[in-house]
């Protein structure tokens, strides 16, 4: 398990608390006393530095790097506190999450961020309410880190806003085949469940192909698919094996029979589509250019934090956390509950637009694109198609757990 701590002192900034006291929606930029205890904000960031989702690990780390300079009017501190970060790396595995968490909280950690992996996010969740601590889950997009317990929140977006995105694109499912291609796993279960709840509860006749996550031949999968005739092929894939996958459905021609709808990957996975890129039809988290906000121009200025200055996936999930813990700690110094009732309800100005934590089970509503990729080789552009509101891609309020 490797970890790396980074400290940094500097300055602190105080501009517009008085604000911030007197209403839930406020700049990310504004920031409060935090009380006048020096010592400082212990921070845990536990993701995938290496195993199969390092990439998105790198891109939330770099966010969250970027948001916390800020949230904090480059400072990194709240008040005359220090936000003191120690990251573990822990490699897509739950069980070594779930050791660092543990290890962390041991060392007086109140505040746990991370998980790239639904599967550690889902794991990581009981341990903060068990101990009491704010856990602010990152890229992991189960819809069960929704409501898991009143300690648990999130900073990306979650399975059924997607689903409700990729609704978007096919008008009424009514008497619609659908197939759900995941792999096997809590990302797969997810997005089978959500496409089960949001496109065949309006109507259409949902079933799926589930491949192991450790396939590397997707040709049985192809077939099973061809098989099947669906209207609509909805595709849920993470990691490093997705452009194998494209491309057997591509050579055995899948894309050309049906609507295959599926997320919008990170950048270096743009040229793998190759001729395929033009037969799908993109539902996207996020590519730098879909939104023209201050928060993403303050995160594509950040090059020292953001090799190049490229947005790219996962950096507004890293970004959105940074801006949750400052609001966590502004509102809450060491008191958790207090951090709690900080995020409930709160919006703030993140790297996608608005953004909203709602009370009742702590969803972040958030906006959602659609998103047409064009190019050719190694030059590939995504342009945005259609900007759906965080109202309009909400999920259903669920009953908190604990």
């Amino acid at each position: 398990m490797t970890v790396r701590t980074t400290r940094r002192a500097f300055l602190s900034a105080t501009m517009m608390a008085a604000a911030l006291a007197a209403t839930a929606c406020g700049s990310p930029q504004d920031t409060a006393s935090g009380g006048g205890d020096a010592a400082p904000v212990k921070v845990g960031l536990v993701y995938s530095q290496s195993g199969a989702l390092a990439s998105y690990g790198k891109q939330y780390i770099e966010g969250f790097k970027a948001g916390l300079d800020f949230a904090t009017n480059g400072t990194g501190k709240v008040g005359d506190r220090k936000i003191e970060v120690t990251e573990v790396d822990d490699a897509g595995d739950p069980a070594k999450a779930v050791s660092a968490a543990k290890d962390l909280i041991g060392k007086g950690t109140k505040i746990i961020a991370g998980s790239t992996s639904s599967g550690v996010a889902l794991q990581v969740a009981p341990i903060a309410a068990q101990n009491k601590v704010l856990f602010i889950s990152g890229p992991a997009a189960t819809d069960a880190v929704t409501a898991a317990n009143k300690y648990t929140f999130r900073s990306g977006r979650q399975s059924y806003q997607d689903v409700v995105t990729a609704k978007s694109f096919i008008g009424d499912p009514t008497g619609k085949k659908v197939v759900v291609f995941a792999q096997d796993g809590a990302f797969g279960d997810a997005n089978e469940a959500a496409v089960k709840a949001v496109i065949g509860g309006a109507g259409a006749t949902v079933s799926s192909v589930r491949a192991p996550a450790s396939a590397t031949e997707f040709t049985p999968f192809a077939s099973q698919i061809k098989a099947a005739k669906p209207d609509l092929l909805f595709v849920a894939w993470a990691g490093t094996t997705a452009p194998a996958m494209w491309q057997t459905l591509d050579q055995q021609g899948v894309l050309a029979s049906t609507t295959v709808v599926t997320g919008l990957d990170i950048r270096a996975s743009w040229p793998t589509f190759g001729a395929a890129g033009s037969k799908i039809s993109f539902l996207s988290h996020w590519f730098d250019g879909a939104a023209d906000t201050e928060a993403a121009k303050a995160a594509k200025a950040a090059k020292a934090k953001i090799p190049g200055g490229t947005l790219d996936l996962f950096h507004p999930d890293g970004f959105a956390a940074a801006q949750m813990v400052v609001r966590a700690v502004q509102e809450g110094g060491d008191d958790v509950d207090k951090m709690v009732k900080a995020l409930e309800g709160w919006s703030f100005d993140g790297v996608k637009g608005k953004m909203t934590v709602r009370a009742e089970d702590h969803a972040l509503l958030q906006p959602m694109f659609q998103a047409k990729l064009t190019g050719s080789g190694t030059a590939y552009t995504a342009t945005a198609q259609k900007t759906l509101t965080g109202d309009e891609t909400a999920p259903p309020v669920a009953q908190m757990k604990g």
